[in-house]
């Protein structure tokens, strides 16, 4: 009978032709609190991002394993090594609470959200960070198998400053040069609690060698406690020679060694251009580094046999020239 609905074939029972059901507002809810969508080329399994990869000749995560190999290295000044990442709950959390300068954010499929992942979704928010829900064995490609609980953040390369810039800023300041040259300092950590001193004790920069160096990773990022973000580091392809250049450029050189020559604090010429070389808690001062030094200084310690790491004797040292500069309040 025509007009009835329970005869056979009288209706549809496919989707096609039919109106599409709507989301119910799910997917504009899912996306809330997301930040912006990161670029194609830094979304795995998108076309773009295979082939920048593929055009670098690498993964992601042996990318990865070079930053971890080889810090610091590359040429002076400019872009440092390979992408860095960070991994786990914890460690991303502290990496954003030290401003460490992160490009995007990675949450694992089915990531139980607890306040540090609540957090991590929050800070994207706030600060227009990208943030990417990726399936967790694309995740463990990316960091390389490590413990990333679900949550990683990929840090990009440092951009290193040229040693001669250094000596501009200081010049734009109108003040006389202190700059901070390590040598042989291998650990990101010291590398970054130097450059937190530095920047308590208004030096104008620290200079590390390219290559046998700790280099600007995010571990340095997180001990600098944000200093990072206003004191430069910058990058000499020979250290000795940089030491030279800015010998002829006006400044003294002087090393902090245990065997030195005077006390810090008795070197009256602190309140001129000068530069500060630390060395290794280890081997102290290398042959050549020593020999482009203009004088040495010690820290007096009441225990011979004690030592102290760069990061805390860069500290003592910055102090007393700054207290012969007159800076301290």
């Amino acid at each position: 009978m025509a007009g009835n609905s329970k005869r056979r074939g009288a209706t549809k029972k496919t989707g096609k032709g039919n109106a599409p059901a709507g989301s119910g507002g799910r997917v504009r809810r899912g996306l809330e609190g997301r930040g912006p969508t990161p670029k194609a080329s830094e979304r795995p399994g998108h076309k773009a991002y295979r082939s920048t990869t593929a055009s670098t000749g690498s993964t992601a995560g042996r990318s990865a394993d070079r930053s971890r190999r080889t810090p610091g290295g590359g040429r002076a000044g400019g872009r440092g090594g390979d992408t860095e990442w960070v991994a786990g709950r914890n460690a991303v959390v502290e990496a954003l609470r030290a401003r460490v300068p992160v490009q995007t954010l990675y949450v694992a499929e089915g990531t139980e959200r607890d306040d540090r992942v609540r957090e991590v979704f929050r800070y994207a928010a706030e600060h227009g960070t990208g943030i990417l829900e990726v399936p967790r064995t694309e995740l463990d490609r990316l960091t390389g198998g490590g413990v990333h609980q679900g949550v990683a953040a990929k840090v990009p390369p440092y951009d290193y400053a040229h040693p001669d810039d250094l000596l501009a800023a200081a010049d734009g300041a109108g003040e006389p040069a202190l700059v901070v040259a390590l040598d042989g300092v291998t650990d990101p950590r010291n590398l970054g609690a130097v450059v937190r001193s530095a920047a308590g004790f208004a030096a104008h920069g620290v200079v590390v060698p390219e290559r046998r160096s700790a280099g600007m990773t995010a571990g340095a990022w997180k001990a600098s406690a944000g200093a990072a973000t206003r004191v430069p580091v910058a990058r000499a392809t020979n250290l000795a020679r940089q030491l030279g250049a800015y010998r002829e450029a006006g400044l003294l050189v002087a090393g902090l060694a245990a065997d030195g020559e005077l006390a810090v604090g008795d070197l009256e010429v602190a309140d001129g251009p000068l530069v500060l070389v630390l060395g290794s808690e280890g081997s102290g001062l290398s042959r050549l580094v020593r020999e482009a030094c203009d004088v040495t200084v010690s820290i007096p310690m009441v225990s011979a046999v004690e030592s102290l790491n760069a990061g805390v004797a860069a500290g003592v040292a910055l102090y007393e020239i700054a207290r012969r500069r007159g800076g301290l309040r």
